[in-house]
C-alpha cells in the first residue's frame, strides 16, 4: 500500500467517526422536558454583559442555559411548591454539575427560591413568544401554578383588594398552568399595581398580553 493510499484511508475513517460522533449528540427538543437543579443569580451580575450581548438585568424574566437557542422562552416550574414562570433565555450557564437552569433574580422571586438558592425544577420549552405585542393590553402576574387549588387560594386573597383578580390558564404540550393575574387599565395602571403588590411581600410582574 503506498503513502497516499494510507492517508486517504485514514483520513476517511476519521470522518466518518466524526459522523459517528456528531449523531450521538442528544440536542435538547422543543416537545422535551428536562428536571434538574435551578439556581439563580441577580447582584453580582446585573449591568454586565450576557452571552447574547444584552445586559443583564435581574429584574427581567431571563435565565441562563447551556444549549438553548437565545430568544427561546421555557416555563420553570419549582417542584418544591408547584409555583412556575417563563423566562427567556439570554445568557449561557449554569456550569456546575447536576443544574440545568439559572434563572434570573426576578424570576427567582417568582419561584420562591431566593432563600434555598438551588431548587429541583422541571423546564418545559414554549412556543414561540416573540411576536411584538399590539394589543397594549396589561395585567400583572402575582402567580403561576400547577395545582389550580393554590391558584384559586391565591386569587381569592388578591381579590380583597383586587377585584379584577382572574386565573389564566396556560397549556403547554405537558402540563396545565394556573397563571393568577390582576387586570389593569394601562401601563401606569399595571406598574402601580406591581410596585404596591411588592411592597405588600408579593412577587409580581407587568406583563403585556397578547
Amino acid at each position: 500500500m503506498t503513502r497516499k493510499e494510507t492517508i486517504s484511508i485514514l483520513v476517511c475513517g476519521y470522518a466518518i467517526f466524526m459522523l459517528s460522533a456528531c449523531a450521538g449528540i442528544q440536542y435538547p427538543k422543543p416537545e422535551d422536558v428536562q428536571t434538574g437543579l435551578a439556581s439563580w443569580y441577580g447582584p453580582k451580575f446585573h449591568g454586565k454583559t450576557t452571552s447574547n450581548q444584552e445586559t443583564f438585568d435581574m429584574y427581567d424574566m431571563t435565565a441562563a442555559h447551556r444549549t438553548l437557542p437565545f430568544g427561546t422562552y421555557v416555563m420553570v416550574t419549582n417542584l418544591d411548591n408547584d409555583k412556575s414562570v417563563s423566562v427567556r433565555i439570554n445568557d449561557r450557564g449554569p456550569f456546575i454539575k447536576g443544574r440545568i437552569i439559572d434563572v434570573s433574580y426576578a424570576a427567582a422571586r417568582m419561584l420562591d427560591m431566593i432563600e434555598s438558592g438551588v431548587v429541583p425544577v422541571r423546564i418545559e420549552v414554549l412556543p414561540d413568544q416573540t411576536q411584538i405585542g399590539t394589543s397594549q393590553r396589561f395585567s400583572v402576574q402575582v402567580g403561576s401554578f400547577v395545582q389550580k387549588s393554590n391558584a384559586e387560594s391565591l386569587k381569592t386573597e388578591l381579590r380583597r383588594e383586587y377585584k379584577s383578580a382572574y386565573i389564566s390558564i396556560y397549556k403547554t404540550s405537558h402540563h396545565l398552568f394556573y397563571q393568577v393575574r390582576i387586570k389593569a387599565e394601562g401601563l401606569q395602571d399595571a406598574r402601580r399595581i406591581c410596585h404596591k403588590l411588592i411592597s405588600d411581600g408579593y412577587s409580581a410582574f407587568v406583563l403585556e398580553e397578547h
